[in-house]
């Protein structure tokens, strides 16, 4: 079971939340403040964080801002709460950085099951071995650290980022629609017109340097990943 880090200044919803998820195996800390909630990742550094939005001293915006910037706390994927609930926003939150993102108010039932599907994709299963590096031309990465290189040079990707790579890295010499990386990476039906993959592709490529040709564009349908460096 997972360690949740809740920031919520809505004591009522924070109940709510500590009780659903201690029902189901949790370990839960909670903040009723921004910058309580952001010191409390930094220094427990739990495996997903509920992170409202709309906090009376720092917003959630500037704490997904600040744990990303972080190597420490990169990694910690975070679930979005939020009253807001136009695409731009979502948008904004998966730019961010955010695993998901759930507009109040919310089904509990739902919550928790975005939360499993969350803890599924981010959490190795117990006792499974690290598979070592992958070596791939200039670049090297390790699934299990979620850790990627460059040549000797490491780079400093989001979960989001790296969970881009992996995907794209997996499903090589096969394109890739924007459909099925919303759907599979991201957790979202493409329902609607965004640009949230080609962003993060885009910030992608700026990262990996001399392995960005490794990411083809193919126009009109989406993106593959070469069979083999050159």
């Amino acid at each position: 079971m997972a360690k949740i880090l809740v920031i919520e200044d809505e004591r009522d919803l924070q109940q709510v939340l500590g009780y659903n998820l201690r029902l189901a195996g949790h370990t839960v800390m909670s903040a009723l403040r921004g910058n309580e909630g952001l010191s409390m990742a930094q220094s427990q550094r739990p495996d997903l964080v509920l992170l409202d939005l709309m906090l009376p001293d720092l917003s959630g915006t500037e704490i997904c801002k600040a744990m990303k910037a972080e190597p420490a706390t990169r990694g910690v994927p975070i679930l979005m709460l939020t009253a807001k609930g136009e695409e731009i926003d979502r948008v904004l939150g998966f730019e961010l950085g955010a695993e998901d993102y759930v507009t109040k108010p919310f089904s509990v039932r739902e919550l928790m099951l975005r939360i499993q599907a969350i803890l599924r994709r981010t959490q190795p299963a117990k006792g499974q071995e690290s598979s070592g590096a992958i070596q791939f031309g200039h670049l090297r990465v390790d699934p299990a650290a979620y850790r990627v290189w460059v040549e000797n040079s490491e780079i400093q990707l989001t979960s989001m980022e790296f969970r881009l790579l992996m995907t794209l890295y997996e499903r090589r010499n096969r394109v890739q629609t924007r459909a099925s990386l919303l759907e599979d990476v991201w957790g979202m039906q493409a329902d609607t017109e965004t640009r949230t993959v080609d962003t993060h592709v885009k910030r992608l490529r700026e990262k990996l340097g001399l392995a960005e040709s490794y990411i083809e564009t193919v126009r009109g349908v989406g993106y593959r990943f070469v069979t083999a460096p050159e």
